[in-house]
């Protein structure tokens, strides 16, 4: 039986584009194909694995 492909190799311009592309389709209330829950579900996954900048040392002010 085929497995997933766990390993992948996209670029930070893969994912923005893959991140653009769904917010642009992610609300589309004529396509019954898409369930838009899912496809918001799918953008909070890809942004919680996003690294923020944070200074190591100093002062951060954040907001």
């Amino acid at each position: 039986m085929p497995k997933y492909n766990t390993k992948f190799e996209l670029s930070l311009d893969d994912m923005e584009l893959i991140e653009t592309a769904l917010r642009s389709s992610g609300g589309a209330a004529n396509d019954n194909a898409v369930d838009p829950g899912a496809v918001q579900d799918l953008l909070g996954r890809l942004h919680n694995q996003k690294v923020f900048y944070r200074p190591q040392k100093g002062v951060y002010v954040g907001g």
